[in-house]
């Protein structure tokens, strides 16, 4: 039916959480009933947790973020759907802590919902605060979209700096500050050659004619903001890069955290290519590239292409950055 490698489309979520926690059984675990991956080693009783999760196809999201310095929990969903209430009730239950624990949300319809739902029934029993990501430029002053701006590869910063300082001993508050402060210091925005394929229909979410790209996609298969002629590299880069440096006030001086990252089926030669021009770009512009990462770490299954975003850091942030980590997905330094 499609071109996945995959047994039955509606097993293929349950088999990749499976086969990724056996893949690293020294960093995570998993709980089938009801889903949800964890650290193998708990934490100190008395540190802040975080738990976020969403819909499945955006891996390394969430899942791979799961370890020393990053997360506690993820909760993956169905694909491009949003994980259960009652899932992300067990997972807050499960590594829930004296200290409290802090939800990272993206800002989707299912997501907000059903982390807000999952928080109320916890009430009372648990110290919970919630950070709501919503970096995606595209949506955020957009009349159709009446939710403001999409959580996209932002979350990823959110997810690194608020696990390092619950790590160095951070309180409830203070981790929430941080992530709330990550995100209004970020913004991205991406663009598409190709559109994904759904695993459960192999049907493509939108359609492109040749020598055409689609700006300002969404991660779960939305079309953009508009449909323009391809450009080569550099240009592109320049009309992703030029709105967010504008959203952010950023100039001469300031220094950034900068993402380049695929959306899943993009090359990691087309990804250096566009990190090359995002770099130019900026040092144009006076502002440093603090710390980069390049690759894909929030994808859209099969989808050809790229985003970009920006976070402008200070010492406090580099540092949080810098923190060590021990996840799948990310690690460095001794966690």
């Amino acid at each position: 039916m499609t071109s996945y490698l995959m047994n039955q489309p509606h097993g293929m979520v349950s088999e990749a959480v499976e086969g990724f926690v056996s893949s690293h059984p020294d960093i995570v675990r998993v709980h089938r009933d009801p889903l949800y991956v964890s650290r193998t080693t708990r934490p100190a009783p008395d540190k802040v947790t975080l738990v976020s999760g969403g819909g499945s196809g955006h891996e390394p999201l969430h899942t791979g973020f799961v370890g020393t310095g990053m997360l506690d929990a993820a909760v993956p969903g169905a694909v491009f759907s949003s994980p259960t209430a009652i899932q992300v009730r067990a997972a807050i239950e499960d590594v829930g802590s004296t200290a409290g624990t802090v939800l990272i949300v993206k800002n989707y319809t299912g997501d907000v919902l059903n982390f807000s739902v999952a928080a109320e029934l916890l009430q009372g029993s648990h110290d919970i605060e919630t950070v709501l990501v919503d970096d995606d430029l595209a949506t955020k002053n957009s009349a159709e979209h009446d939710l403001g701006g999409r959580g996209t590869a932002a979350v990823v910063v959110v997810e690194k700096a608020c696990g390092a300082a619950a790590e160095a001993g951070a309180t409830l508050t203070q981790v929430r500050d941080l992530g709330r402060d990550i995100v209004a210091r970020s913004a991205t925005l991406s663009a598409a050659f190709d559109a994904c394929t759904n695993p459960l229909t192999g049907r493509r979410s939108f359609e492109l004619q040749p020598g055409e790209l689609e700006f300002g996609i969404g991660i779960h298969g939305e079309r953009g903001i508009e449909t323009r002629t391809k450009v080569a590299a550099d240009e592109l880069v320049d009309s992703l890069l030029a709105p967010i440096v504008d959203h952010l006030s950023m100039g001469r001086g300031d220094r950034a955290l900068l993402i380049v990252n695929g959306l899943g089926a993009t090359h990691p030669l087309e990804l250096a290519v566009a990190a090359r021009a995002a770099r130019r770009q900026l040092q144009g512009c006076g502002i440093g590239i603090a710390r980069s990462l390049v690759g894909n770490y929030v994808t859209a299954l099969d989808m050809h292409g790229v985003s970009l975003t920006l976070t402008a850091v200070d010492d406090t942030l580099i540092d949080l950055w810098d923190a060590p980590v021990r996840t799948a997905a990310l690690t460095w330094g001794q966690a």
